[in-house]
């Protein structure tokens, strides 16, 4: 049930939320299928938190260069601006599962083929730089494929569950990953924590393989056909309860998102520190966005007014965690920033799902994907490059005050569509500023 009324307070669209009863945080888990898929992502998420704390910290002990790291992020993300929508029309025309285990097996040679470069001694920026472009052409059909196979895995009823349990569970590897990856480039360095990541791939694939096809929830799969691209683009541009949050999205996605780039340079420009301090603040980041991806679980319904008031959240803490005096007080910010960012992610995530035909699912999701990891490669070098010239906190403020601005004008159109108003009541000495209807505001003027 909505709390308010308006754009802002209404839950994304579902025909199952109100014959559906809420089963708690972990409902999902009761699916065998969904039971399996989650078990093998915690592995190779792990193994895949392990290799990105890695493969920045291997950049930027090669090149000394922040925006080195952004330009490695750039090319991973690069493939998902130019080809994510063709992604999703594969994975709208295909079955889901089959293109998963290629992905997964494709991301797992990935891997190992770095971890063989390192351990040689042979590897140099420009092979990190091929294999995060390889790892990026893959990864344009394996988000589409399964973002959308979660409604094949638990049905429409769970959806969002499920998205929000993903994330619970990728940012868990996220509280192991990097203390292992720093122990491991302390103690025998890069290359075996590559060959973890590499290996890791074996439990998805296991996964996948040990599901019984019998029991996935069958969805209508769009046939060969010219024109589909332009439909999944015309789909999405006349529903604003898409267009909208995927938007806001794409903004934190392209210029909020930039972690890699400003915590290798505090720990190494500001704080003056190693590899463990690099995997610890990535930890304390997964702290939160655990938090925030428990809560979400446990959510009814995904308000857009939760995902501008997140967004909202999420800028200012970034603001405020880039003039940090002290190394204590920067760290405890990125807490409450993993658990803000990640609000945003699984709340748009879910919203636009679960307000999308599921012949259509891929393809919006792969356009979801594409704004909101496909804008890296435009904002990662320019970040790296205000952080390298401007020094760490100028990075990481810009970061944030685009997010702060970005929530602030798409809440105001939000507002609009659904016929609101912000209207500022003083409560004693302080203002409070709520969304109104309008015909409200008018007859209380």
């Amino acid at each position: 049930m909505s709390s308010g009324p308006g754009a802002l307070s209404a839950p994304a669209h579902n025909p199952d939320d109100r014959k559906t009863p809420r089963d708690g945080t972990f409902s999902s888990l009761k699916v065998r299928n969904y039971r399996l898929f989650f078990t093998g992502a915690i592995v190779s998420n792990t193994g895949t938190w392990m290799a990105r704390i890695t493969q920045d910290w291997l950049v930027l002990s090669l090149t000394g260069s922040a925006a080195a790291v952004g330009i490695t992020t750039a090319l991973q993300f690069l493939p998902m601006l130019l080809l994510g929508l063709y992604g999703g029309v594969i994975a709208d025309r295909y079955p889901k599962r089959n293109l998963l285990m290629i992905s997964q097996g494709a991301l797992g040679l990935c891997g190992l083929a770095l971890a063989v470069l390192t351990l040689s001694g042979h590897v140099q920026v420009w092979h990190v730089y091929l294999i995060a472009l390889l790892l990026g052409l893959v990864t344009v059909v394996d988000n589409p494929a399964r973002q959308s196979f979660y409604s094949e895995l638990v049905g429409p009823a769970q959806v969002r569950n499920a998205v929000s349990l993903n994330s619970a569970n990728f940012q868990s590897a996220r509280l192991v990953g990097p203390a292992v990856a720093g122990a491991l480039i302390a103690s025998v360095g890069s290359g075996y924590a590559f060959l973890v990541n590499g290996l890791s791939f074996l439990a998805p694939l296991a996964s996948l393989m040990l599901m019984r096809t019998a029991e996935l929830h069958q969805v209508e799969r769009a046939p060969r056909g010219k024109g589909q691209l332009r439909e999944g683009l015309r789909y999405v541009a006349g529903r604003p309860e898409l267009i909208w949050p995927i938007a806001l999205v794409g903004f934190v996605g392209t210029f909020g998102f930039n972690f890699p780039i400003w915590l290798t340079a505090f720990s190494d420009d500001v704080f003056h520190a190693g590899a463990g301090t690099y995997g610890f603040l990535n930890t304390l980041m997964a702290v939160g966005s655990l938090i925030g991806a428990l809560l979400a679980a446990r959510r009814g319904t995904s308000r857009l007014r939760l995902l501008v008031g997140g967004a909202v959240a999420f800028g200012v803490l970034e603001i405020a965690a880039a003039f940090s005096p002290s190394f204590w007080l920067f760290a405890l910010l990125l807490v409450p920033i993993g658990m803000f960012g990640l609000t945003v992610n699984v709340t748009a995530n879910s919203s636009v799902q679960l307000a999308t035909d599921p012949v259509m699912r891929g393809r919006v999701m792969s356009l979801y994907m594409m704004v909101f990891v496909g804008g890296t490669p435009v904002g990662a070098p320019l970040l790296g490059w205000i952080t390298d010239t401007y020094g760490a906190r100028a990075g990481f403020a810009t970061g944030g005050a685009v997010s702060l601005a970005a929530a602030v004008v798409i809440g105001l159109v939000l507002a609009r569509v659904g016929g609101l108003r912000l209207k500022v009541e003083m409560h004693g000495r302080h203002p409070h500023v709520r969304f109104v209807p309008r015909e409200r505001l008018a007859t209380a003027a």
